[in-house]
């Protein structure tokens, strides 16, 4: 028990006693400090909008795991690629050449490097068919020449400039016979690409209207370093003799007006 004085408005207090419970809660319904401090920690749960920590914690250790997952699988694609014939890289060749192709192709292979034996000159030229029917075909322009200049005295060539025309036409070589025909999508695909490649760059550097293209490969072997202890070029250094290579017109989206 305990005195309670009421104040009133006029100023008169009131005496009186009043029951309290000392054990209990406050009748002014606040609850003992343990439950204000779970039912505290309850509302502002439910009250934010931000994800427990243990559910960020999870979400980025899956995240973790699927990165390093693909980074295993693509390093072990890439090594059956590269790697000399064997029966693994035999058995899921299907697979590795629908992952390598095209984006992550490489030109190397594991313990045999395969450097360039000869040069090659990749030209290209234009149709244009006016109106009245007649075919006008433009000169042979010369889009190795353009790569060239881009990388000679040039620090920090870009890759385009050292690579992708060449590579195309490698990619060519491998997917096309002597007869120039296509055997499968992939040769579809990169028929397709090193015609872009030839309508692009004639269109940025030259101009004009044309609906078909045709590309002329010379192919000049480099000579092979003379035998040691040998004065003067030997038979073997003699290079041989140059190969050129007409590719058949093909149609491509109309440049130009």
């Amino acid at each position: 028990m305990r005195e309670a004085r009421v104040e009133r408005p006029g100023g008169a207090v009131l005496g009186g006693a009043e029951a309290v419970d000392v054990d209990g809660p406050d009748r002014t319904g606040t609850p003992p400090t343990g439950q204000q401090d779970r039912g505290g920690e309850a509302l502002a749960f439910h009250g934010s909008s931000k994800p427990p920590p243990s559910i960020l914690k999870a979400g980025t250790s899956v995240a973790v795991v699927l990165c390093l997952a693909t980074a295993l699988v693509h390093v072990l694609l890439v090594f059956l690629h590269v790697a000399p014939p064997n029966p693994l890289s035999q058995q899921y060749s299907r697979q590795v050449g629908a992952w390598v192709f095209p984006l992550f192709e490489q030109n190397w292979r594991l313990f045999a490097p395969d450097p360039d034996s000869v040069n090659r000159q990749i030209s290209a030229r234009t149709m244009h068919t006016t109106p009245d029917g007649t075919a006008q075909v433009s000169g042979w322009f010369d889009l190795t020449a353009v790569d060239n200049s881009a990388v000679k005295h040039n620090a920090f060539p870009s890759h385009t400039a050292q690579n992708m025309l060449r590579r195309a036409w490698s990619s060519y070589l491998e997917t096309h016979g002597g007869d120039d025909q296509p055997r499968s999508q992939r040769a579809l695909m990169v028929q397709q690409y090193l015609t872009n490649i030839a309508a692009d760059r004639i269109a940025a550097h030259r101009g004009g209207s044309f609906e078909s293209v045709q590309l002329r490969v010379v192919t000049v072997p480099i000579a092979a370093p003379a035998a040691a202890g040998v004065p003067g070029p030997s038979a073997a250094a003699a290079p041989k003799s140059a190969e050129t290579r007409y590719l058949p017109w093909w149609k491509v989206a109309s440049h130009g007006n």
